[in-house]
């Protein structure tokens, strides 16, 4: 894939989403990311995603993300499944849950809801620094017969203009970035 070098072109920006997400959502202090990087900052998207309004806004700026062809949301554990859900209502596309792990016991799948083989899935995730979930789940997925392109994410924190899912060959298209986060805060300065 061509555009897996680089996230989405820019597209517009939904100021006033930024704005509110920014102000629901950006903590300071000190915080250990998944990755294991120290930020000072942290968006803590399960105070959006537990706001009904702030969901759905989130949700309908994903509409226009999902790649035609999609046959599948894949929302990732935990914080990618109820975007991924508020954005299948919208779409009508059915939704898997995608675990970090397949489960030990009953039906020990990674992915609950339908068969993935051979079908395109679009990943949903809440927010993006490194990718490291992303990444474990399309290795696991794709592993299963699952055809994984293109990951949709509120939040891309990763450096701007930088893909680091490009390794795995997944381009991101993000609702709102570091950047645009950044740039309402100072408006709102």
């Amino acid at each position: 894939m061509s555009d897996a070098d680089a996230t989405a072109p820019p597209r517009p920006v939904d100021e006033t989403l930024a704005a509110d997400i920014d102000a629901c959502c950006r903590l300071s202090g000190e915080f250990t990311l998944r990755s294991g990087q120290v930020s000072h900052e942290y968006f803590d998207k399960y105070l959006f995603e537990s706001d009904p309004a702030l969901l759905a806004r989130v949700a309908e700026q994903m509409v226009a993300l999902v790649p035609e062809g999609t046959e599948l949301l894949g929302g990732l554990e935990l914080g990618g499944v109820p975007i991924a859900t508020a954005l299948s209502a919208r779409t009508l596309h059915p939704t898997l849950f995608v675990r970090k792990k397949a489960k030990e016991y009953g039906t020990c799948k990674l992915a609950e809801g339908p068969a993935i083989e051979g079908r395109r899935i679009t990943l949903v995730e809440d927010v993006i620094t490194t990718g490291g979930a992303v990444r474990d789940a399309v290795r696991e997925l794709r592993a299963g017969g699952a055809i994984v392109e293109v990951v949709i994410c509120a939040i891309d924190r990763s450096p701007e203009g930088e893909n680091p899912l490009a390794d795995v060959g997944l381009e991101i298209r993000p609702v709102l970035t570091k950047a645009a986060l950044d740039a309402a805060r100072s408006a709102a300065s």
